[in-house]
């Protein structure tokens, strides 16, 4: 049997292709494609590694605040609602430590060098 690399292995190989092989050859415009590319790449990777636990806790973190079960999606919609009505302000208790966490999790995946983050 042939092991297959993870879906993060080929996108890293192929982000390491860009970046090492193909980016030294280009210049102007496309040279920064390549790297918009890669960048896109490695966001993809980040993703792949980060977003299955950070969805899942983000998940348990809305079930708690809301007090029932639901998608992740269906939960935040309703926090929305809930929020949007007035329902929910940041003095609703775990509501800010919740948008907190969530927001920092999602800039964990999408802009890990973020100087905002070496604050928390």
């Amino acid at each position: 049997m042939m092991d297959q690399p993870s879906m993060r292995e080929l996108v890293e190989a192929v982000r390491d292709f860009i970046e090492r092989n193909a980016m030294p050859e280009l210049k102007g415009h496309t040279a920064f494609h390549a790297r918009v590319a890669a960048n896109a790449l490695s966001i993809v990777a980040r993703e792949l590694e980060l977003g299955p636990k950070s969805a899942a806790e983000e998940r348990t973190r809305l079930v708690a605040l809301l007090g029932h079960d639901g998608t992740l999606e269906e939960l935040n919609r309703e926090l929305c609602k809930r929020i949007r009505s007035g329902a929910f302000d940041l003095g609703t208790p775990g509501l800010a430590d919740h948008l907190a966490t969530t927001t920092r999790e999602k800039v964990l995946i999408d802009q890990p060098g973020y100087s905002g983050l070496r604050r928390g």
